[in-house]
C-alpha cells in the first residue's frame, strides 16, 4: 500500500524539487509519472530536464509519443498504469485507489500561491478520509522537514505547526 508525500515548496522552486525528487525514485527502480493538466507547464518540465546538467540527465518523454510505455519517466495527464510513482504537479488530482495502487505519490505544491495550499489542502483531507496514509513536508531554512504524518488508523504530528491536520 503506497503513501501520499505533499511538498510544500518555499524555498526552492518546481523546477529545482521535481528533478531531485525524480532522482530519488528513480534511484529506488521505480518508473515515474509526472502529471500536470497544465501542457505548458510540462512543455517547461521537459525542457528544463533535456537541458539539465549532463551529471543529472532524466531520460523522461512527454505523453502522447510512440515510446511511452517504454519512459522510465512520463510527464503527462494520464492514468498512472504501469507506474511506481506519481508525482502531481500544478495541482493535479489523484484518487485514493491510485496512492493505494502506487509505491508512492508525491504532491507538490507552491506554498506562495494561496489557491494551491488551499487545493493541497483538500488533497490530504480527501487522501486522509479515504484512508491514504500521508506525509506533509515543508522547507525550513533549505532543509526539508517532516511536519505531519497521517497513517491509514492513527495520526502523529511531528510538530504543532502542522497545517494539514
Amino acid at each position: 500500500m503506497g503513501a501520499a508525500y505533499f511538498y510544500h515548496l518555499t524555498d526552492s522552486p518546481l523546477e529545482v524539487t521535481l528533478p531531485m525528487l525524480v532522482g530519488k525514485a528513480r534511484g529506488a527502480g521505480w518508473r515515474v509519472l509526472v502529471r500536470s493538466s497544465d501542457e505548458a507547464l510540462l512543455k517547461r518540465l521537459d525542457d528544463m530536464l533535456w537541458q539539465g546538467p549532463e551529471d543529472q540527465f532524466v531520460p523522461h518523454g512527454l505523453a502522447g509519443g510512440p515510446h511511452d510505455a517504454d519512459q522510465p519517466v512520463l510527464l503527462g495527464n494520464v492514468v498512472s498504469d504501469g507506474f511506481a510513482c506519481v508525482m502531481s504537479v500544478a495541482g493535479a488530482e489523484v484518487t485514493p485507489d491510485e496512492v493505494n495502487a502506487v509505491e508512492r505519490t508525491c504532491i507538490l505544491f507552491d506554498g506562495h500561491n494561496g489557491d494551491a495550499l488551499q487545493h493541497a489542502r483538500g488533497q490530504w483531507k480527501a487522501l486522509t478520509d479515504a484512508g491514504c496514509s500521508a506525509q506533509y513536508w515543508a522547507q525550513e531554512g533549505g532543509r526539508w522537514t517532516k511536519k505531519a504524518e497521517k497513517q491509514a488508523a492513527t495520526t502523529r504530528l511531528v510538530t504543532c505547526s502542522a497545517p494539514y491536520t
